[in-house]
């Protein structure tokens, strides 16, 4: 009787740690959430920062085909920041993210922030951690240099055609500062811009620094009319990571006080018609 009590005991004791293991398996592979700072005491300790980017929105970031290598203002930024805050000899690190990736990434823990053209908005803070605006993004407007269409307003007519991307805030944001208009939705910025230059609209709408790219590569385009609408891009990093967040506001402030910020700007905006810098700048 002693020995089959003492092969239950085994039995249990075995059990209890299989289970023990697996939870904490689980845990470590899991969507629970990063300790409170640890991924600044992590980027601290390593001397790097893995920032999700952008390698499809031109002067923000996009692939360089002929250096073989990212290059924008967020890339500029991001590299600028680790370097502020964590020295000249710290790394960054660059991890290309899309708009439907770059918000799944960080939560995974793949990237330390992103610097990726991420709007600012009341949805987005329920799931992660917002720096302080680094760029003031709002809806704007492309039209040839040759249209007499100066502002949203102008577009309040019967017979305008706008068009913009499926499914954006560009689409509800026309509907609702210039109702009369007509939107044309497609799929992505290429094919707005392929159908604007068409004829098939009289402007294309998103935000003021997708179209200054789209403005910089065809010179018969200028941006106009300003910004209609606030939408701010801002360093995401995951929910709670409050030290990571105050010390990029930190090293982000350094360079403002310092011209860093406003060199990159002007390297990156500078000349595009119809754009303005002193309204992107933060």
């Amino acid at each position: 009787m002693r020995k089959i009590w003492k092969k239950l005991g085994f039995v249990t004791l075995f059990l209890l740690a299989v289970v023990s293991l697996s939870a904490c398996e689980s845990y470590g592979n899991s969507t629970a959430e990063p300790e409170k700072d640890q991924v600044y005491s992590q980027v601290k300790a390593s001397k790097k920062i893995i920032w999700g980017v952008r390698n499809d929105t031109r002067l923000f970031g996009i692939m360089d085909i002929k250096e073989n290598k990212l290059v924008g203002f967020d890339i500029d930024l991001a590299k600028a920041i680790t370097k502020q805050m964590l020295g000249k000899d710290a790394k960054a690190e660059l991890f290309q993210t899309t708009s439907k990736t770059k918000i799944p990434v960080l939560k995974n823990g793949n990237v330390d922030a992103l610097m990726a053209t991420v709007t600012i908005t009341p949805e987005r803070k329920k799931q992660v951690t917002f720096s302080e605006p680094y760029f003031n993004a709002g809806q704007s407007l492309l039209v040839s240099k040759k249209s007499s269409i100066k502002s949203v307003k102008d577009l309040n007519k019967a017979g305008t055609v706008v068009v913009a991307v499926k499914g954006t805030t560009a689409v509800e944001n026309i509907h609702k500062f210039a109702p009369k208009a007509r939107v044309l939705e497609y799929d992505d910025y290429g094919q707005c811009f392929t159908a604007l230059k068409a004829g098939q609209g009289q402007a294309m709408s998103t935000d003021n620094g997708i179209l200054a790219g789209i403005a910089a590569e065809n010179p018969g385009y200028k941006v106009v009319g300003g910004t209609f609408t606030h939408e701010p891009y801002g360093i995401a990093v995951d929910k709670g990571q409050t030290k990571m967040a105050s010390e990029i506001n930190k090293a982000f402030n350094e360079l403002k006080k310092n011209g860093t910020y406003n060199r990159l700007m002007h390297k990156w905006f500078d000349g595009i018609p119809g754009f303005s810098i002193k309204e992107a700048e933060r």
